[in-house]
């Protein structure tokens, strides 16, 4: 028996209307999303920090030879 919690009440879906149903694995559905879309965030600010980081590191050497040419 399948239990949707719901503002402190729990409900069995097999009691409830086709559209309470539907609604609640529409939630269901997107809560994976928005987890599976923070995941990808995480992912793409460690990508960012790590080319920010080697950007850094280009333009110093950049900045010490080109002071090293005057």
């Amino acid at each position: 028996m399948p239990t949707l919690t719901f503002n402190g009440k729990e409900y069995d879906l097999d009691k409830v209307s086709s559209t309470v149903r539907a609604h609640a694995n529409s939630i269901a559905f997107v809560d994976s999303e928005i987890q599976r879309l923070e995941a990808q965030l995480a992912v793409c600010n460690t990508a960012k920090r790590a080319y920010l980081r080697e950007l850094s590191l280009h333009l110093d050497v950049h900045d010490a030879e080109a002071s090293s040419k005057q």
